[in-house]
């Protein structure tokens, strides 16, 4: 049986209610995905929910940022929904470039926005065929 395809969910502070919005809006979709996310956001889809399952790395300023990395760097991720907040000045900025120069390097799907986002998963993804 093949693999699931994978997704990393991270979102900035001032971005946590919208990659919760996005969870909710596209759960069905987002089943069919082994999901990984850094801690807060992850902790917050799972709350909103809980029906996916999410698997929670470090919080991103404490090495979930790396730990998302890795798992590009070991192909183990088919994309990456990084919702960044570009008006708030971030102490881990060089983790968050480290973390989306991966994805480039690595030519994976990224969003980073919502609607980017929404375009991805409503139909430039291809999810496995149904059971």
């Amino acid at each position: 049986m093949p693999a699931r395809p994978a997704l990393a969910l991270v979102a900035h502070d001032a971005k946590k209610d919208d990659m919760v919005a996005f969870a909710i809006a596209h759960r069905a979709r987002l089943a069919g995905f082994d999901l990984y996310a850094t801690g807060t956001t992850g902790g917050r889809v799972e709350a909103a929910c809980p029906d996916l399952p999410v698997t929670r790395l470090k919080s991103g300023p404490l090495g979930g940022d790396q730990q998302i990395g890795a798992l590009i760097a070991e192909g183990r991720l088919d994309g990456l929904f990084f919702f960044v907040d570009p008006l708030t000045p971030l102490p881990h900025d060089v983790d968050v470039k480290a973390l989306t120069r991966l994805a480039l390097v690595y030519d994976i799907p990224m969003a980073l926005n919502r609607r980017t986002a929404d375009l991805l998963i409503d139909g430039a993804l291809v999810l496995p065929a149904s059971p």
